[in-house]
């Protein structure tokens, strides 16, 4: 590429025409490119969020491709896809295009315009847009694209993996991994999807540059991180001569770090309501589960708040139009879950709100880094729940699995044709996104390889690294308890928060709350306080009944299978709560959590249910006819909970109370819950209708009331709805305490 300082004056000029006439690279931006571009190294740079990252592979890209001439194209006349160059004009240097492999569809739009203002050509191949898939691949052919960005899913799908991948990988110019802490299992975020990264690692042409980029790592994952791009390399932790490692400070000046500890979820929604509006700009309030987000943002917009709510089971389209609401302004806050989090680019962000503290100060930075990147002062406030724990422990519980339940899928697969999640899932009492967790690390580690139609063993050997499991789970534990810390330190947070981030972090910030004394104070207004606990304390939550049976019954024995018989169906049911739910989730946790005594149900929740049942009965979606008796399920784990709960109801309700659903035979119905096709095989068979039951359900004209604690999967309540209508129920209606999750 010629002179150094040649190559540096033409990357000025890059970033000038990508940020503006005032943009000067920073020392470290420099070091990247010319390790790049001049040196074709491979780098890491774990810099903090809006230290001009994607700034490093654009130069680099254009200067690669040959789009840094005096006639490359500017802000004005960069291509677009009506103006796309042909084969025959386009400058394409002497490499081929950059490929950037991004976790979010957020961050490859944002992408795909900053690459258009430095002249840069575009692509991008992801599930949104499969009918573009064809025309972008002959362009990677044809040498239009200077860049194109993929998911990580993408390098494993089967069509994409044989057919682009192979000509992709023998002519990328330069590899850039961004969010590279996702290709650590040390990492707050690993997805099993970016290890496949090392196999397009090892396919590439020798002396391709690779860069990978980070906010959040702290040394162990520096370090492994740096081990997997080496692949030529000894052992990991031996010298990694070809890797660039660029680590700056992680310090935000902009953030003001504070916490404010209150006593209940409906403090902390009465606090929001009386000081969102003095927190500057507009902002993002983030819950830890979909519930809290759904919840929060719907009483705020009561509150006269214009917010949006942004979970990952929204549609595209609908997180789309959040996003862009927050980007213009139009909203004051998105209250969103992790969903919204790595990709998402407002630089004028003014606030980062949590209702509950995430299971990492690694994981918290790298949500609060969103905040204050084009402002002088953007303020950053945790509200720690008493519950955090509890769901910590949830997703904790989504982990890699224990060696029988891995190994009894690699036996199922070691088959000529191969077999799809669902029909893996009777296989392995393992619920659907962790099988297809586990199935991801299998195919990464050469033990599975997922084609046409599922997955198939290939037969390679392979070793259960449980001491490996084992320390990362410990180093999760850790990770929680410096959460605990960070809250309750008495020393500046912003040093806090760098030091797990292993940063240096000599002095205090004199911005936090510890530094220079909180900006807020706990206060709570009483009508604010009110409105907030009215709000959560409404009971009430829908059950939609199951109208399908899980797939793949025949091979363990159950001969069930298609659509759930209209007359064998539940109708749409009722519950207090669900577990995860701001306002009753902690009281129904106490009732029906793990841990719970079996006792008979409390008079506030009987009351909760009475007003469960007074909406139903009259509300917009009224239940057909009312009820014309109450049948409990047997429960080996709470029967006096579940047979406290009917009779109150029967009597309250002035209902004959008719008895229950026994369970029989084994105690495995009373299990762990596990995937659907599981918990079908367990329940199958394994309640009974007693005689005088029996006889009084073929005499009744109104539907069954039926009873139950909990709802996890659902289930449960399917299988003995069914059976009370085999035995003559005219339709049953579902009633439980409390939904899981």
């Amino acid at each position: 590429m010629g002179d150094r300082a040649a190559v540096r004056e033409r990357a000025e000029a890059v970033l000038r025409r990508l940020a503006g006439e005032h943009a000067r690279l920073r020392e470290d931006q420099w070091r990247a490119i010319e390790a790049l571009v001049v040196d074709r190294r491979r780098v890491l740079c774990v810099q903090r969020t809006g230290w001009g990252k994607s700034a490093v592979y654009f130069v680099a890209t254009a200067l690669l491709r040959g789009r840094d001439a005096d006639t490359a194209p500017t802000a004005d006349t960069a291509p677009t896809a009506d103006t796309a160059p042909t084969a025959d004009t386009a400058p394409t240097g002497d490499v081929g295009p950059t490929v950037i492999v991004s976790p979010l569809l957020a961050l490859m739009r944002n992408q795909v315009e900053a690459a258009a203002r430095a002249g840069i050509r575009a692509r991008t191949i992801n599930s949104a847009n499969l009918d573009e898939w064809d025309g972008i691949t002959a362009e990677i052919h044809a040498g239009t694209v200077d860049v194109l960005l993929i998911s990580p899913e993408r390098l494993n799908n089967p069509d994409f993996r044989d057919t682009v991948l192979p000509r992709l990988a023998a002519t990328t110019g330069l590899l850039v991994v961004d969010e590279a802490h996702c290709v650590s299992d040390w990492g707050h975020d690993f997805r099993p999807d970016y290890r496949r990264l090392r196999t397009f690692l090892t396919n590439l042409p020798t002396g391709t540059p690779v860069l990978a980029t980070t906010a959040t790592a702290n040394a162990r994952v520096t370090a492994d991180v740096a081990d997997q791009l080496d692949t030529t390399a000894g052992a990991p932790g031996t010298d990694r001569a070809d890797v660039l490692v660029l680590r700056g400070s992680l310090d935000r000046e902009s953030l003001r770090l504070a916490v404010l500890d209150l006593p209940s979820p409906a403090h902390r929604l009465g606090w929001l309501a009386d000081h969102l509006d003095r927190l500057p700009g507009s902002g993002i309030v983030y819950t830890l589960t979909v519930a809290a987000a759904g919840e929060t943002a719907e009483f705020l917009r009561s509150r006269g708040y214009p917010v949006a709510a942004y979970t990952g089971q929204a549609d595209d389209s609908d997180r789309r139009a959040a996003e862009q609401d927050l980007l213009d302004n139009k909203i004051k806050a998105l209250v969103a879950t992790s969903a919204l989090g790595m990709g998402f680019d407002k630089p004028d962000l003014g606030f980062v709100v949590h209702l509950g503290a995430p299971p990492s100060p690694i994981a918290y930075y790298q949500q609060v880094g969103r905040a204050g990147r084009a402002v002088e002062h953007a303020e950053v406030l945790l509200l720690p729940g008493a519950e955090d724990a509890a769901i910590w422990r949830y997703f904790a519980s989504l982990a890699f699995p224990p060696e029988e339940q891995v190994r009894a899928v690699l036996a199922a697969l070691r088959t000529d044709r191969p077999l799809s999640t669902q029909a893996l899932e009777p296989v392995v009492d393992l619920r659907r996104a962790r099988l297809e967790m586990m199935l991801k690390v299998l195919d990464v580690d050469g033990a599975v390889r997922r084609v046409r139609g599922g997955w198939l063993a290939t037969g390679e050997p392979w070793t259960y690294d449980e001491a490996r499991l084992r320390r990362v789970a410990q180093a999760r534990t850790a990770e929680q308890q410096a959460m605990r810390e960070y809250a309750t330190t008495p020393d500046c947070r912003m040093r806090y928060l760098r030091e797990c981030l292993d940063d240096d972090a000599a002095t205090a910030c004199g911005r936090c709350d510890r530094c220079a004394g909180p900006l807020f104070d706990a206060t709570v207004s009483g009508p604010a306080l009110t409105a907030a606990q009215a709000f959560l304390g409404r009971p009430g939550v829908e059950l939609a009944p199951k109208k399908l049976w899980p797939t793949g019954l025949d091979a363990v024995g159950v001969p069930l299978k298609g659509r759930i018989a209209p007359t064998e169906q539940a109708l749409p049911g009722r519950a207090v709560g669900r577990l995860s739910d701001l306002g009753w989730g902690g009281r129904l946790r106490a009732l029906v959590g793990p841990d719970a005594a079996d006792a008979p149900v409390p008079d506030d929740v009987v009351a909760a249910v009475v007003e469960v049942l007074k909406e139903w009965s009259h509300g917009d979606d009224p239940w057909p006819r009312r009820p014309a008796g109450v049948v409990a399920v047997g429960s080996r784990r709470r029967p006096r909970l579940v047979g406290s709960l009917a009779e109150r109801i029967a009597e309250i309700g002035r209902l004959p109370l008719l008895g229950q659903v026994a369970p029989t035979g084994a105690a495995g119905a009373d299990g762990p819950r596990g995937n659907s096709a599981q918990r079908v095989r367990a329940l199958h068979d394994a309640f009974a209708v007693p005689d005088d039951l029996a006889g009084t359900l073929a005499g009744l004209t109104g539907p069954v009331l039926l009873v139950d604690d909990l709802v996890d999967s659902g289930w449960t309540l399917t299988l003995v709805a069914r059976l009370l209508r085999r035995h003559g129920a005219p339709d049953v209606l579902p009633l439980a305490l409390a939904v899981a999750g």
